[in-house]
């Protein structure tokens, strides 16, 4: 049976070509023309319609109110960081993407979470198109998954894979990955636009007519964006990402997307010799064992998603002479020189001839501006030498008016900091507590000025 014929569309006017060129001859546009599947003339049947019918099932117009609607049920996948990040457990029939870099664990957690979900009863496929089935039975040895019944797949051609699917029912299957799936639909190599795409939308819709969930393991680029085209993270129903530095034992899977849970929640996770293990207490991850307190070091209480998460700011102010330098890791840069402005402009600490060099320890990375206060205190606290005192911990958005704005769910951070042993603690005058909170004392304070004030008198 000959292959189906293509063109080539133009993403920016929708112009098409019958073959590949470097320039839009519509509108002049460069490298912008994709391959896809041309439509023929005949009156043969739509190869998606078969497809569709399943899901665009006829219905009327229905106001919201009178829709019923039920909670979608979860499965725990056995990884309690992993269910916290996908929200909960797997949905039936959701389709999960997730990227990382080489290397960091992604293919070690999907089939350590396969054999935990096929102990538990249930039936289900491991779709590998970077390896055999033997390197996949030999990883499985190393991280102690004895007489795992997880049914391995060694294929990449779309079609088979559907077959597959629907053979054997599986609950949960994980295709690793989308980028090494082709269709015979296209010519074009395994991992192109087109060839991502097309893949990525049969697999969406086998997901959503058979209710089996699907995982998809995708490449990342250079700049650790998700290869291939941005439509792939919106066909999807949950976006995770894998951060970390693999030289480090400690992995972060973070939630960009999710329609059945919360954004921007974080799994933390181990590697071990056994695969990776979730950590309980991942505050313990980001804050240095000092036997006493060292200058330029200051706690903060940031928020991942909801749970909240210590983690240890450290500056290093020096001599800079007369072109001094502002690095940041882990914090945004621009920030940090506004920091500075205002540090001193309303509270008369000058950094003009000093280097400056903040970093947020771990690896983490340091978003919200609810971390400004303790940039600040950690700033001062090593242009001037002094540490700040034991058990100290400080959250709060600065303004550049000098104003501390208060911050999301202080009280939950304040508890999180009571709990491992903070006793000190300076914020926004709105995030002090109304009952106070047993083993932390609370200084509230309204402006920067203010805030430096109280850590003198601390000191």
């Amino acid at each position: 049976m000959a292959k189906d014929k293509t063109i080539y569309t133009c993403t920016e006017c929708g112009g098409t070509s019958p073959k590949w060129l470097g320039k839009c001859p519509h509108c002049n546009a460069w490298n912008t023309l994709i391959e896809s599947a041309a439509e023929s003339s005949a009156p043969v049947k739509n190869r998606y319609s078969s497809q569709f019918q399943s899901l665009a099932k006829a219905s009327d117009v229905t106001a919201l109110a009178d829709i019923e609607a039920t909670d979608m049920e979860r499965t725990p996948t056995g990884h309690e960081e992993l269910d916290r990040v996908l929200g909960g457990g797997i949905v039936e029939g959701g389709v999960v993407l997730i990227g990382g870099d080489p290397g960091i664990g992604k293919s070690t957690l999907l089939l350590q979470a396969l054999d935990s979900l096929q102990r538990a009863g249930l039936n289900t496929l491991y779709v590998t198109g970077e390896e055999s089935g033997a390197q996949v039975a030999l990883r499985s040895r190393r991280l102690g998954l004895d007489g795992s019944q997880v049914k391995v797949l060694a294929e990449i051609q779309l079609e088979k894979i559907l077959a597959t699917l629907e053979a054997t029912q599986p609950a949960i299957a994980v295709i690793d990955s989308i980028q090494t799936v082709y269709s015979d639909q296209l010519t074009s190599a395994p991992g192109s636009v087109a060839q991502v795409r097309e893949c990525a939308a049969h697999l969406t819709r086998a997901a959503k007519s058979s209710g089996v969930c699907i995982v998809l393991v995708g490449h990342v680029t250079k700049e650790g964006a998700l290869a291939g085209p941005r439509v792939l993270e919106h066909m999807v129903d949950t976006v995770l990402y894998f951060e970390g530095d693999t030289h480090s034992s400690f992995r972060l899977v973070r939630a960009i997307k999710n329609r059945f849970g919360a954004v921007n929640e974080i799994g933390v996770f181990a590697m071990t010799e056994k695969g990776l293990k979730g950590v309980a207490n991942p505050s313990a991850i980001f804050l240095s064992q000092h036997s006493e307190p060292v200058p330029g070091s200051c706690v903060l209480v940031t928020l991942e998603g909801t749970r909240p998460m210590l983690v240890e700011i450290q500056a290093l102010v020096d001599n800079g002479g007369p072109s001094p330098r502002r690095l940041s890791v882990g914090l945004d840069r621009d920030r940090l020189a506004m920091l500075l402005a205002v540090l001193h402009r309303h509270a008369g600490v000058a950094c003009m001839d000093q280097d400056v060099f903040v970093n947020a320890v771990g690896g983490v990375r340091i978003s919200e501006p609810a971390a400004d206060l303790a940039v600040m205190l950690a700033i001062t606290s090593s242009l001037r030498g002094k540490p700040l005192p034991k058990g100290f911990i400080a959250f709060g958005e600065v303004g550049l008016a000098g104003e501390v704005r208060p911050a999301p769910r202080g009280q939950e951070r304040l508890k999180e900091a009571a709990k491992l042993g903070f006793s000190v603690a300076v914020v926004p005058k709105a995030n002090a507590p109304k009952k106070p909170i047993e083993g932390l004392t609370i200084h509230a304070v309204e402006r920067v000025e203010e805030a430096m004030n109280v850590v003198r008198g601390l000191g």
